[in-house]
């Protein structure tokens, strides 16, 4: 029988705070480990791979990723040796390390395709990563895109708190069991490209 993933969430610039999707997902599912980086505010590529690096090892099992905005620019830039033991990463609104100078350690985005499922959500009008280059990573990475209509930076300013279309993707990557949620996923309608 499969070991059954741990889910890692994966905040992003200045952490994801109370009423953010992460943050209910930490709360509430049972196999949820959460990244924490010494500086949230000035990032430093090497300490926050590095810690999302160390998360992975110390879980058992495989693990399925949940990254925010560039909590994603971290899991694309994890190094080989870890890679085996992800099983999938959900890349919701990932950031454009180019356009702040404060995330300017992350450029430039990896552009290889990733080694496991990935599914990757964007929105039409997000202010820190324009539609057209969250495509291009999609199509980079291999991941699977979704589109999603005027949904902002994804998080809890634009209305995303509990997020059940996030849950239902995230469950499509690592199964029932492994969030402890009913057998009967949920059936998201989308927009995918």
């Amino acid at each position: 029988m499969a070991a059954t993933p741990s889910v890692i969430i994966v905040p992003g610039w200045r952490d994801s705070g109370p009423g953010h999707w992460q943050s209910l997902w930490a709360e509430r599912l049972p196999t949820a480990k959460r990244v924490h980086q010494d500086d949230w505010v000035t990032p430093s590529r090497a300490a926050w791979v590095g810690s999302l690096a160390r998360t992975i090892e110390e879980a058992s099992g495989p693990v399925v990723l949940a990254a925010h905005s560039l909590g994603c620019m971290a899991v694309v830039h994890l190094p080989t040796e870890v890679l085996g033991r992800v099983q999938g990463a959900l890349l919701v609104a990932p950031a454009d390390p180019e356009r702040r100078a404060v995330l300017s350690d992350f450029a430039p985005a990896p552009c290889e395709r990733l080694p496991y499922r990935s599914i990757l959500v964007a929105s039409s009008n997000d202010p820190f990563c324009p539609i057209r280059l969250a495509g291009a990573y999609a199509r980079s990475w291999g991941s699977e895109f979704v589109r999603l209509q005027d949904a902002g930076h994804i998080h809890v300013e634009s209305g995303h708190g509990e997020w059940p279309l996030g849950l239902a993707l995230l469950q499509s990557l690592a199964g029932d069991l492994a969030l402890g949620v009913a057998s009967a996923p949920l059936q998201p309608t989308l927009e995918s490209t």
